[in-house]
């Protein structure tokens, strides 16, 4: 008797996920389209006259208490007038669906459609719209009750851990793992405690390709990587970005200077800054790399970047990030 081969990731029809979202969302003329593969692959959702994004999670990077969590959080952002992309309910008001797939049950959840498109250097209007959305965000998410179904963002979780996740691929390379362990210890210790900086639900991940802009609009989205810890920790997302660009010379670290400026100001006018978030940006923005150099090792579509010299330039950038520790 022939029998289907076990599989640990699949990719699902999109014709077959048309008539599901048709038969669940009462949707006419729907038509799917795969966009993106990852941890959650990521589809277009289209009909006559509207469109929409579905997600479907791997079942072994989100459970579903997980993603009802940041569904919980979505729609108190949307209630809130917070500009999010937010889930939607199906016919009997449920948000997320449960598929069976050739590797067992998956999670998805169709979202509203951000307008616009994103932008890889923000300009001062786009700038102040992200300051003052993040700012309203963490207004709401500071005082979002976790139900601790996430992950938090902590020095175990941001340095410690995600360097023993990446021990094995410094084999070859010993000196860069010594500079990285060092350079860990020297953030931890300039870091405040952690009773000193307010938290609340992180975006994490609040960089340009992430938010669209349309016109004098933000819509931010892709929350997959939310979780709780210190706030400050989505600014130091938007700082090692612009570090990033100058770093590889697409940007001058005045203009680099003066966007983040811009940005803080913008922030400010919604959320207050205590002095001791504002110096833990940089030390934050080395954690912040560790974390997704350690979940990389988790997934076999990041195996690119775990191999000795992805991990070599990645040491690079943090040694740049480093010089502004003085």
């Amino acid at each position: 008797m022939k029998t289907v081969f076990p599989a640990i990731y699949s990719t699902l029809c999109p014709k077959a996920l048309s008539s599901f979202l048709s038969e669940k969302y009462a949707l006419e003329n729907v038509q799917c389209k795969l966009l993106v593969r990852g941890v959650g692959d990521t589809y277009l959702a289209e009909t006559p006259d509207n469109r929409f994004i579905l997600r479907v999670y791997r079942s072994s990077h989100r459970n579903i208490l997980q993603i009802k969590e940041e569904v919980a959080l979505l729609q108190a952002l949307k209630e809130r007038a917070i500009s999010v992309s937010y889930p939607l309910p199906d016919i009997t008001g449920e948000t997320v669906q449960l598929l069976e797939a050739l590797e067992g049950e998956r999670c998805a959840v169709l979202f509203s459609y951000a307008p616009g498109h994103a932008v890889r250097l923000l300009d001062n209007k786009q700038l102040q719209l992200l300051g003052t959305e993040m700012a309203r965000f963490h207004q709401v998410s500071s005082s979002f009750a976790p139900e601790t179904n996430r992950w938090e963002f902590n020095i175990e979780t941001m340095f410690a851990r995600p360097l023993e996740m990446l021990r094995a691929g410094f084999d070859s390379n010993p000196e860069d793992y010594a500079w990285l362990q060092e350079a860990a210890k020297e953030a931890i210790k300039k870091l405040p405690l952690a009773g000193a900086l307010p938290a609340g639900y992180c975006h994490f991940d609040l960089i340009p390709k992430n938010m669209h802009f349309a016109g004098d609009t933000i819509t931010l989205f892709d929350f997959d990587f939310m979780g709780y810890g210190w706030l400050v920790n989505d600014i130091a997302a938007c700082w090692q970005y612009l570090a990033l660009e100058v770093y590889t010379k697409r940007l001058a670290q005045e203009a680099a200077d003066e966007q983040y400026k811009i940005l803080l100001d913008a922030y400010r006018q919604h959320r207050a800054l205590s002095k001791a978030e504002l110096e833990a940006v940089p030390y934050l923005a080395v954690g912040w790399w560790l974390f997704y150099m350690g979940f990389h090792t988790t997934h076999d579509q990041f195996h690119a970047f775990t191999q000795p010299g992805q991990l070599k330039l990645f040491t690079g950038l943090l040694r740049h990030f480093a010089t502004y520790w003085a």
